[in-house]
C-alpha cells in the first residue's frame, strides 16, 4: 500500500525526524518539570512534619506526657492537614486521628507514605495519600505525626494533565507545521520539476519561477534558469553554426562543381589529361576542407559568448617569435623584407593554437598581398594602457577606409584581392578569436604611398594582460 505523495516526501519525512527530537526535549523538559515539582511539595511536606514533631517533642520535654496529650488533642478538634498517633508504652493507642502506625513501604527509611480514608462534600470515599514518620518519646512512649497531601496529589494530578495536553499540543502543532512546510515545498518543487519536464519534450523557453524571497528554493531556481539560459544559447549557437556552415559552404561548394564541370569538358575534348583533372579536383577539395575548418573555427568561438576556450598564460613573446621564425623564410622567397620587433615580457592569458591561427592569418595575407620587393613587420609590445598589442604592418595596396569594417565579414574579398587564392574566411576567423578573449582588431594605413607603393596596412590584434591571479 503506497503512501499518499506528501507523506512520501523527504521535507516530510524530515519533519517527523526533527518532531521526535522536539518531542523527546519537550517530554523531558516536562518531565522534569513534573518530577522537581512532586519532589519540592514532598520536601516541603517532610519539613512541614519535622517541623511538627519538633513542637510536640518540646511539649514533652519540657511539661510530661500530659501536656503532649492535651496539645494532640486540641490539634485534632482544631482539625488541618496533621494526623497524630500517640501510643503508650505498652503500644496501646493513648490519643490520636489514626487508629494505628502506618506500615512502612521502604523499612529502610524512616518516612512512611501511606492512604488516607476520606469523603468529599459530596459523600464520596477518596483516597489521599499522607506522609509521616514515627519517633520514640524518652519515656518509652511512641508518637507519630502525618501530613495530609491530598491537596498536593490533587495540585500534581493537574500539572500532569496539562503536562500531557502540551505535549498533546506540541504534538499536533508539529504536524501542523510539517504539512504546511511539506505542502509548500512540494508546491515549489513541484513548479521546477515542471520546468524540468518541459525542457525534457523540448521546450528550452520554460523557466522556474524565483519568488525573491532568497532561499535555497530560489538560488536553485536562479542556478536552474542560468543553466537553461546557457543551454539555449549553445543550442541556439550549434543551430546557428550548422546553418552558417551549410550557407557558407554552398559558394564554395557550387565553384567546386563549376570547375569540376570545367575539368571534365576539357578532359574529354583533350585538352587535359587524366592526371590534371583529378589535381584540379584535388586543389578545390584543399581549399573547400581549408574553409571547412575555418568556418567550423569561427562557430565554435562565436559559441563560446565570450569566453576563452581552454586558455593558459604564456609570454606573447614567444609566440610572436615562433610566428616570426615561421614566416621570415616565406617572406624572403617572394623578396620581401621581413622584420620583427618583439618586446619579453607580455604575459597574457589566451588559447595559443587559435591566437597562433589568427597571427598566422594577418601575416600571410600581409605575405601575399605585398608586392616583391616591400616589407612587412611583426611587433609584440605592452601599451601603457597595460594591454598587450600583436601588429603586422605591409606595404601592400592597403584597405580603404570605407572597407575596413566590412573586411572582417565572411567571404568579403575586395577587388584588389581577386586575383589572389583564397576564401574570404582569414579576417572573419581573426575577429572572433579577438571576440573570444575580450580584445579587438584595429585596423589603420600602413607607412603610406611611397615609390609607387602602399599606403600599406597595419593589423594590430589587442588583447587584454593576463591577471595577477592567473600570472601566478
Amino acid at each position: 500500500m503506497r503512501l499518499p505523495s506528501l507523506l512520501r516526501r523527504t521535507p516530510f519525512r524530515l519533519t517527523l525526524l526533527f518532531l521526535a527530537l522536539f518531542v523527546t526535549a519537550a517530554g523531558s523538559i516536562l518531565a522534569y518539570v513534573y518530577l522537581a515539582s512532586a519532589g519540592e511539595a514532598r520536601a516541603r511536606a517532610e519539613a512541614g512534619v519535622r517541623s511538627e514533631v519538633g513542637v510536640l517533642a518540646s511539649i514533652y520535654r519540657e511539661r510530661g506526657v500530659d501536656a503532649l496529650n492535651q496539645a494532640l488533642v486540641e490539634r485534632i478538634l482544631r482539625g488541618g492537614d496533621y494526623v497524630y498517633l500517640l501510643s503508650g508504652t505498652d503500644g496501646v493507642r493513648v490519643t490520636g486521628s489514626l487508629e494505628t502506625v502506618p506500615e512502612r513501604s521502604d523499612p529502610a527509611s524512616q518516612w512512611t507514605t501511606f492512604r488516607l480514608t476520606d469523603t468529599d462534600p459530596t459523600g464520596r470515599v477518596r483516597q489521599r495519600q499522607a506522609l509521616g514518620v514515627e519517633m520514640a518519646l524518652s519515656g518509652g512512649e511512641r508518637l507519630f505525626v502525618g501530613q495530609d497531601m491530598g491537596d498536593t496529589e490533587e495540585y500534581l494530578a493537574r500539572l500532569t494533565q496539562a503536562l500531557w495536553i502540551a505535549l498533546a499540543l506540541v504534538i499536533l502543532l508539529g504536524m501542523a507545521g510539517g504539512l504546511f512546510i511539506s505542502r509548500r515545498v512540494e508546491t515549489a518543487m513541484g513548479r521546477l520539476n515542471r520546468v524540468v519536464s518541459a525542457v525534457q519534450n523540448g521546450d528550452l523557453k520554460a523557466r522556474a519561477e524565483v519568488r525573491g524571497s532568497g532561499d535555497e528554493l530560489d538560488e536553485l531556481g536562479q542556478g536552474l534558469n542560468l543553466m537553461l539560459d546557457r543551454l539555449e544559447a549553445s543550442m541556439a549557437s550549434i543551430r546557428h553554426a550548422g546553418d552558417a556552415i551549410a550557407h557558407d559552404l554552398r559558394s564554395p561548394l557550387t565553384r567546386m562543381r563549376a570547375k569540376l564541370e570545367v575539368a571534365l569538358i576539357d578532359a574529354e575534348a583533350g585538352r587535359i589529361d587524366g592526371p590534371d583533372a583529378l589535381q584540379v579536383a584535388l586543389d578545390e577539395a584543399d581549399q573547400l576542407l581549408k574553409t571547412f575548418n575555418a568556418v567550423l573555427a569561427i562557430a565554435r568561438l562565436q559559441a563560446s559568448k565570450g569566453r576563452t576556450p581552454d586558455p593558459v598564460v604564456f609570454d606573447a613573446a614567444d609566440l610572436a617569435a615562433d610566428m616570426a621564425e615561421l614566416y621570415e623564410p616565406a617572406a624572403e622567397d617572394k623578396d620581401l623584407e621581413f622584420a620583427a620587433e618583439i618586446e619579453r615580457g607580455l604575459t597574457i592569458e589566451a588559447n595559443r593554437p587559435f591566437l597562433a591561427q589568427a597571427l598566422a592569418n594577418i601575416i600571410d595575407n600581409a605575405i601575399k598581398y605585398t608586392p616583391a620587393g616591400g616589407a612587412v613587420t611583426l611587433r609584440a609590445r605592452r601599451r601603457s594602457s597595460g594591454e598587450i598589442e600583436f601588429s603586422v604592418t605591409d606595404t601592400g595596396p592597403g584597405v580603404p577606409d570605407a572597407d575596413r569594417e566590412r573586411v572582417t565579414q565572411r567571404f568579403v574579398r575586395l577587388d584588389n584581392s581577386r586575383t589572389e587564392p583564397g576564401s574570404g574566411l582569414g579576417l572573419s576567423l581573426v575577429m572572433a578569436v579577438m571576440e573570444a578573449h575580450s580584445g579587438r582588431i584595429q585596423l589603420d594605413e600602413g607607412p603610406g604611398a611611397y615609390g609607387g607603393r602602399g599606403p600599406g596596412l597595419r593589423v594590430a590584434l589587442v588583447l587584454p594582460p593576463a591577471t595577477a591571479k592567473a600570472a601566478e
